[in-house]
């Protein structure tokens, strides 16, 4: 698969929906999370992502962290379809944008807790104990780039 990776603006119509439909049928009606997902952070983000017969079925979102370009956090990771590896291919082809796009020193992000092992796989180490997130067993993961 080729990855998508664009700027809010680069985003046409149809992709920035069909990325709000794919986080909401994930977070809000499969985890069932209610939180607010529009929160400005997508107009400075770097969206990367699948799609296939005009759907995206993977995704991700990053961006820097309090405004410092050393510093990038992934977060809103999903993948509709499980056990095909789009979700490793996902992680594998954003690391490779996101290092290239944004010229970061580290990655981030605040892992759900079930999905540690998955992270620690691309290098990531956890650097936090257990703290919830909309009632959800989180960790911060880093990766030193």
């Amino acid at each position: 698969m080729n990855l998508i990776a664009k700027t809010f603006d680069e985003l046409t119509n149809k992709e920035l929906y069909e990325i709000l439909k794919a986080r909401s049928e994930i977070f809000v009606m499969e985890q069932n999370i209610h939180y607010q997902d529009m929160d400005n952070i997508d107009y400075t983000s770097l969206h990367c992502f699948f799609m296939e017969n005009g759907r995206v079925i993977s995704y991700l979102r990053a961006f820097y962290e309090n405004n410092t370009k050393d510093i990038v956090r992934i977060g809103r990771v999903l993948t509709l379809v499980h056990g095909k590896g789009i979700g490793k291919e996902l992680m594998m082809q954003s690391l490779e944008a996101i290092k290239s796009k944004m010229e970061c020193k580290k990655i981030i992000m605040d892992a759900q807790k079930h999905a540690v092992g998955f992270y620690e796989k691309f290098g990531f180490i956890t650097t936090s104990d257990d703290f919830l997130e909309e009632g959800v067993a989180h960790q911060v993961m880093e990766l030193d780039l």
